[in-house]
């Protein structure tokens, strides 16, 4: 085994167990707070190059925010990419055990960058929309029982629906005055509202979702979003560049965003109307319309956030 390679460490996580793999020994613990704050302990006196960990749909949070709060260096990775590394390398058998050791190997192969985590003010605006998402969710699944529903029945529907829309306005609320609490959420905000076809809804996902934005460069906010095509080229052939990957709450309001803002923005409605009369198809003159859009909003935050040079 390489140094580099005794240096990472691969945690595989489950809704009950996290599987760890480092300097060739492998262990597990239960998924709970107690467990993962003495793991983190370790690990800090280990001082381990880079800990590798899958997305897991959030059963990974507790650990990630355990070990970014004591400064470990931690990629979380997208599984589609672990999976293909490990059929690259022809392994196909799939344990826990074996999952923390191929997140190991996968950390030494392609040497993935530290994920940004969050603060704590951007995880509490993250939560209060994931929360105001469900609800609208809910809102439209009663929403849509009213039109099929027995008239017996429909007293009841009426009543979920204003519980759930009181529920909507309240959560609203809470978000708006989160924002005006902090002076950096407050001001990002009002960049973000004043460019025509940004909404506080989007505002607000991404100001939660996407805190890299105005700290990275274009071509990598653009891949951390999904929305930079990639080639399909091989030899003479030519293929269709396509999106894939990024962050999918990021991605949707861009997409409305970017609707709205072909209708309105001086700057996205008239390159919207170049790409069509290039002979665009709509579908992807709307996605190099959303790259477009990203690109700029990185450009006025970046700049916003930029000191200005102090007059000799």
């Amino acid at each position: 085994m390489s140094e580099e390679y005794s240096g990472i460490v691969g945690v595989d996580v489950s809704k009950s167990r996290l599987d760890i793999f480092f300097n060739d020994e492998s262990w597990s613990i239960p998924n709970v707070w107690a467990s993962i704050s003495k793991l983190a302990i370790k690990l800090v006196d280990l001082h381990p190059k880079l800990i590798v960990v899958e997305s897991t749909g959030g059963l990974e949070h507790a650990l990630l925010t355990e070990f970014s709060s004591l400064g470990l260096p931690v990629a979380l990775v997208n599984p589609r990419r672990v999976r293909e590394f490990a059929r690259s390398i022809g392994q196909l058998a799939k344990t826990d055990k074996v999952d923390a050791k191929l997140l190991a190997r996968f950390g030494e192969a392609v040497k993935p960058e530290p994920t940004k985590m969050p603060t704590i003010e951007e995880q509490h605006l993250s939560a209060l929309m994931v929360r105001r998402r469900q609800v609208i969710e809910m809102l439209t699944m009663e929403k849509n029982h009213l039109n099929s529903t027995h008239p017996v029945t429909q007293d009841s529907v009426t009543k979920i629906m204003a519980l759930l829309q009181h529920e909507l306005d309240e959560l609203n609320g809470q978000i708006d005055e989160y924002i005006d609490q902090f002076p950096e959420f407050k001001r990002k905000d009002e960049i973000l509202c004043s460019t025509p076809g940004i909404g506080k809804v989007t505002s607000a996902i991404l100001l939660s979702d996407l805190p890299e934005l105005g700290s990275i460069d274009r071509k990598k906010i653009a891949s951390l979003v999904g929305v930079a095509p990639f080639n399909n080229d091989s030899g003479r052939f030519r293929g269709k560049r396509r999106i894939k990957g990024g962050r999918p709450t990021v991605r949707t309001v861009l997409y409305m965003a970017t609707i709205s803002a072909i209708k309105c923005n001086p700057v996205i409605r008239p390159y919207y109307k170049h790409l069509l009369d290039k002979g665009k198809v709509k579908k992807v003159a709307i996605v190099a319309c959303m790259h477009k859009m990203l690109i700029y909003l990185n450009s006025i935050i970046r700049n916003s956030l930029t000191p200005e040079p102090v007059s000799p």
